[in-house]
């Protein structure tokens, strides 16, 4: 799995716990994504908490840390995003991505009917990395850990299915739980890359690595939901 560009979303997953040393000037280690079509760019941001003054003035990622916060913000994820094709998409390196943390208790983050969300949060903290589906015909909202799918037999499951991101288990009628122990053993550490391709693979969607890790991408300020 590569891909010599630095495209397609693969590398985010090859890189989610790497070693934080050589930090680059945007991101490498430990990305979460959260994806949406069907939905305005400023006003999806705006849900997640962006103050629209500071959607307005245009900083870049790498200068964050030159942007005060102001006090009444509290816990703040600064966050990058872009478009490609019919979807935006937001990346944050903190431990879990803004939307998953917010989706079930802030109203604003409701997914809304004929909008599509996808969220791949790495939980870098406490709980497990997961995955994150909006499908938007009825504004609910379905989740997995990573090596598992939905179980909707969704076109995003058939995704996950082909990429390999889908670990065999001790139920699923086929393997043995000596053989699921084995597989997980040998692979668990390509689980993330085999997601993040995955949902590259459905959504279209490619990212360029090298603006990522240069910071050249937009900054959006995204308070932590206080829960």
């Amino acid at each position: 799995m590569s891909d010599q560009h630095g495209s397609g979303l693969w590398w985010i997953g090859e890189h989610a716990y790497q070693d934080a040393k050589g930090r680059v000037p945007g991101m490498l280690r430990g990305i979460s994504l959260t994806a949406a079509r069907g939905v305005d760019t400023e006003e999806f941001l705006v849900r997640l908490g962006a103050d629209p003054e500071q959607l307005e003035c245009g900083e870049l990622y790498k200068e964050r840390h030159e942007l005060a916060i102001p006090p009444d913000m509290g816990d703040v994820s600064r966050a990058m995003y872009g478009t490609c094709g019919g979807w935006l998409y937001v990346l944050e390196d903190t431990w879990a991505a803004t939307w998953s943390l917010g989706y079930r208790e802030v109203p604003e983050m409701d997914p809304f009917v004929g909008e599509e969300i996808i969220c791949l949060t790495l939980n870098l903290g406490p709980g497990p990395s997961r995955i994150l589906h909006a499908p938007g015909d009825d504004g609910r909202t379905w989740q997995a850990e990573f090596a598992e799918s939905t179980g909707r037999n969704s076109k995003l499951d058939t995704a996950l299915h082909a990429a390999g991101a889908v670990f065999p288990t001790a139920y699923d009628g086929v393997h043995t739980q000596e053989e699921a122990s084995r597989y997980f053993e040998e692979h668990h550490r390509d689980i993330p890359a085999r997601v993040f391709a995955s949902v590259g693979d459905y959504c279209g969607l490619t990212i360029d690595r090298a603006a990522v890790e240069a910071g050249t991408l937009p900054l959006v300020l995204l308070p932590v939901p206080q829960l």
